[in-house]
């Protein structure tokens, strides 16, 4: 089972799609989060999202200003300003 991921910005949805893995930069810190991580709401920091599709294609994009949000095999990463870098 994959995670289902989301990423959204002021301005819309960036990327939605199946991931094996996300890493996101937090205040406190990168997490890496994959299917069967516990619940989780933290602040994003500015930096990358790392996104590894269930394909194995990865995904950047840059990130600031929101938050991170697992529960169960959804992950939503809200942010002020996001775009896919790569």
């Amino acid at each position: 089972m994959p995670l289902n991921v989301s990423l959204v910005s002021a301005d819309g949805e960036v990327w939605a799609g199946e991931a094996s893995l996300v890493v996101a930069r937090t205040v406190i810190g990168e997490i890496g989060i994959m299917v069967g991580h516990e619940p989780f709401l933290g602040v994003l920091a500015a930096g990358e999202v790392r996104i590894t599709e269930t394909s194995g294609a990865k995904i950047i994009a840059n990130a600031q200003d929101g938050f991170v949000s697992m529960e169960g095999d959804q992950l939503t990463v809200v942010a002020g300003n996001a775009r896919i870098i790569s």
